[in-house]
């Protein structure tokens, strides 16, 4: 089953298939925001927001929301701190990816999340999205902004072929 955890997204990019969704995580203390790609890795689109509870259950959750959607890849959220150091919460994220990439042939890489909350609060206050909805919903949309980011940036590997 191990897959890979990919530190660079170039590495990432020359494992995955010419087509295929993505699925990208904004992994919380409490949630993980959830969002999809569609097959052509142009737009990443929010789908749901799981309630954390242990481990296997967290995992088998987001399996079965990638097979479900047929997903060729993982992209996790790295909260790094804004001088670029990591933290507590960015070495939880690597455990998490570790413990996940055993459960799973699907390469897994990160993409740094700095300021995807903040983006994803100022769209949802710009669509006057009430206070409990976007304590609903303002993990996945995180999490789309998050894949957003890596699809940008793997549509530009491949158009230059470069790193």
């Amino acid at each position: 089953m191990n897959a890979s955890v990919f530190a660079e997204i170039s590495e990432f990019a020359r494992t995955l298939p010419a087509h295929g969704a993505l699925m990208g995580l904004d992994l919380g203390t409490k949630t993980i925001g959830v969002a999809v790609s569609d097959g052509m890795r142009s737009v990443a689109t929010p789908l749901e927001t799981v309630k954390r509870r242990k481990f296997g259950l967290d995992a088998a959750r987001l399996l079965e929301l990638a097979g479900a959607r047929a997903i060729v890849g993982i992209v996790l959220g790295l909260p790094r701190n804004m001088d670029g150091s990591e933290g507590p919460r960015a070495q939880s994220t690597r455990a998490f990816a570790r413990n996940l990439s055993g459960l799973t042939p699907l390469p897994l890489t990160f993409w740094d999340e700095r300021l995807s909350t903040v983006a994803a609060e100022r769209a949802l206050l710009e669509a006057d999205t009430t206070r409990k909805r976007r304590a609903e919903v303002i993990d996945h949309v995180a999490a789309s902004y998050i894949l957003q980011g890596a699809l940008d940036r793997l549509a530009h590997i491949g158009r230059s072929g470069s790193t």
